[in-house]
């Protein structure tokens, strides 16, 4: 079967991607001693928090027709299916040194990076008509993203 999603699929799949992030900052903060440290992380998680109100603001943009289903869907399964796979794909459950802010800001970068893969592929799979642009949104949200992590780190 040939699935083609739509720009809703993929905030949908975006606004998980952020909360699994603002998930992973706090739980490194949890676990790092530096108090300068946890407090960077607690505020990038509320970065990643910001991030998903803005998927969430986008999503509420959309036509019908980039709402719109391409595949028979009764069950509303392909929500499921987007969250799960967004789940698999970045800020996944993995084991993080927090001994050192550096480290974590490192695999906060590796993570935004991934992302950043995955929207393109995703972008590939939603036709122009089916809200293209706003998957260059997100990109572009998750790039800036990165830049904020490197400079951080080189602020370190």
């Amino acid at each position: 079967m040939n699935y083609d999603f739509n720009a809703n699929e993929v905030l949908i799949m975006a606004q998980k991607i952020e909360q699994n992030g603002a998930k992973f900052y706090r739980d490194a903060a949890d676990k790092i001693a530096d108090a300068e440290g946890k407090k960077l992380l607690l505020e990038l998680a509320v970065m990643e928090d910001d991030h998903e109100k803005t998927f969430i603001e986008l999503q509420k943009t959309l036509t019908e027709k980039e709402k719109t289903s391409q595949t028979f869907d009764p069950d509303n399964d392909a929500v499921l299916y987007c969250k799960s796979l967004a789940d698999m794909r970045v800020f996944f459950e993995k084991e993080i040194d927090t001994s050192s802010i550096k480290d974590v800001l490192k695999s906060a970068i590796v993570a935004e990076k991934d992302s950043i893969v995955f929207y393109l592929g995703m972008k590939d799979l939603v036709p122009t008509s089916l809200g293209t642009d706003k998957i260059n949104s997100i990109i572009k949200e998750e790039m800036k993203h990165i830049r904020i992590l490197t400079n951080k780190l080189k602020d370190l």
